[in-house]
């Protein structure tokens, strides 16, 4: 048998990947291993229905070289807009009591922009530290809160860019007090442009951060945390999730 015979019966069995660094040897088995009825073996085997057609839209090779294995995770593009195009308006009530009313520039809720104060649990303090991107601020001056009190919270976010405000959160309970982590949680979801008609699902969540009262079943809370964590997880992705939402 010549070379180019032994080649010829000895890729079919090969792998994709075996198969594609044959064809790196040298010129030669390159032009051979090109041949798209390896591929078509390949194929076969991994989508044998691909096969059927007698005439396939693209060649076996390029169908095992884009999808014989799966893409985790694309490269993000830059976001299109900033936390500098973006204010936040911020309102908790308890009952029918303002608590906290504050209009919050983006930038101030990056992460790594507040300290917390010393004091804090530990639980707590490793939350805040932990790699997940949390959005917080501090609460100045402090507020107590009975548990027995129902509070609620709205946010809104502007854009300078455009001048049009979405809806975050909107008039949502803390109805979750995790006491061993110091951290009263409400949530809402998304609500985003009709351009995106297949994305729904995705919350909003915001979290009181506190500390015991001196007083029996009182709160002292020092700060407001914000994160989207069931889908952005960095500054970019948060920016992606906020420009996708319903703008009015």
């Amino acid at each position: 048998m010549s070379s180019d015979e032994i080649l010829k019966a000895v890729f079919p069995l090969l792998n994709g990947p075996d198969l594609a660094s044959c064809m790196s040897v040298c010129k030669h088995w390159q032009q051979i291993a090109q041949d798209d009825y390896f591929w078509k073996c390949l194929c076969a085997k991994k989508w044998p229905s691909t096969c059927k057609n007698p005439s396939p839209p693209v060649t076996y090779h390029k169908l095992f070289k884009t999808f014989y294995k799966r893409e985790h995770r694309r490269t993000l593009l830059p976001p299109r807009i900033s936390l500098n195009d973006l204010e936040f308006y911020i309102d908790i009530w308890a009952d029918d009591e303002i608590l906290f009313s504050q209009v919050i520039q983006g930038p101030a809720l990056r992460k790594g922009m507040w300290t917390p104060p010393p004091g804090i649990c530990d639980t707590l303090k490793y939350h805040l530290e932990g790699p997940e991107y949390k959005m917080t601020l501090p609460v100045d001056p402090k507020f107590a809160v009975p548990y027995t009190q129902t509070v609620s919270v709205s946010v809104l976010v502007s854009r300078k860019d455009t001048n049009k405000v979405a809806c975050i959160i909107n008039k949502s309970m803390f109805d979750y007090i995790d006491r061993s982590a110091y951290r009263a949680l409400a949530f809402d979801y998304l609500v985003f442009s009709p351009i995106y008609p297949f994305v729904s699902g995705i919350r909003a969540w915001i979290s009181l951060l506190f500390m015991e009262h001196g007083e029996e079943g009182i709160i002292d809370v020092f700060g407001v945390e914000m994160d989207f964590c069931d889908a952005a997880n960095s500054e970019d992705e948060v920016l992606w999730l906020l420009d996708m939402l319903d703008w009015k």
